[in-house]
């Protein structure tokens, strides 16, 4: 994953992309608007781009669509605003890979990239994004990659075999560099209701800043404890 495209329709956030992205290693394209990101996509097909939301014309959400439709397979992260939530969330359920607001922060663009490039080599690779290990009396499911409508059956079985392990509490350990969309959000909702009515105990550990401020809005802060680390979930076991 050498190549990368940046789309925005600001020329000094274009610059600074591409002097930062070039340090990082990357090969960088760079388009003005979402017209011209189509087509320098189109010739160059970069595995990862990094688009603006909001652009005159053609915005980044549609510039997502449209390039998940060109290569499914492609990693995007959007740049939103402070505030722009709403738009980060929409754009996660396009499977965007991320999101990231301006004014950018470094460690916050290192992770987005990070993320991308392991959900990149985790597909090249056909790795199972879902394992399972017993810890005590935890049954914790390891997550990496992105958790979405694919992941489905294989979420299904890794519950079935906690219950049958009898199990009373499970850990959800997202991996740094894992990521959800809306399907996967559902998908984890489902799983934790279930939980609930069976009265296993849910615990989420690991889960990036950007995806605690996701599940801050969508409401599945509220129906299980987060932790930072597996360790730390692991701790009054």
């Amino acid at each position: 994953m050498n190549k990368v495209l940046v789309i925005d329709d600001e020329k000094p956030t274009l610059v600074m992309f591409r002097l930062t992205l070039n340090a990082y290693g990357y090969t960088v394209f760079t388009a003005e608007n979402g017209k011209e990101g189509l087509e320098v996509f189109e010739r160059e097909r970069p595995p990862l781009v990094l688009t603006d939301v909001k652009m005159p014309g053609m915005d980044g959400i549609e510039v997502l669509k449209r390039i998940k439709e060109i290569d499914p397979r492609t990693e995007v992260v959007v740049i939103t605003g402070h505030g722009d939530m709403d738009l980060a969330i929409k754009a996660l359920n396009l499977d965007a890979t991320d999101f990231i607001n301006k004014p950018i922060q470094r460690h916050l663009l290192e992770q987005a990239l990070r993320r991308a490039e392991e959900r990149w080599q985790l597909a090249l690779d056909d790795k199972d994004e879902i394992t399972l290990e017993a810890i005590r009396d935890s049954a914790v499911m390891h997550l990496q990659g992105n958790l979405a409508t694919q992941s489905e059956p294989r979420l299904q079985e890794a519950y079935e075999q906690v219950v049958a392990m009898g199990k009373q509490r499970i850990v959800l350990h997202f991996n740094k560099n894992a990521s959800i969309n809306g399907a996967g959000i559902a998908l984890l909702t489902q799983l934790l209701l279930d939980a609930q009515k069976q009265g296993i105990d849910v615990v989420i550990a690991g889960l990036s800043e950007n995806f605690r401020k996701v599940f801050d809005i969508v409401g599945i802060s509220r129906l299980v404890e987060l932790r930072e680390s597996l360790e730390e979930a692991l701790e009054d076991v």
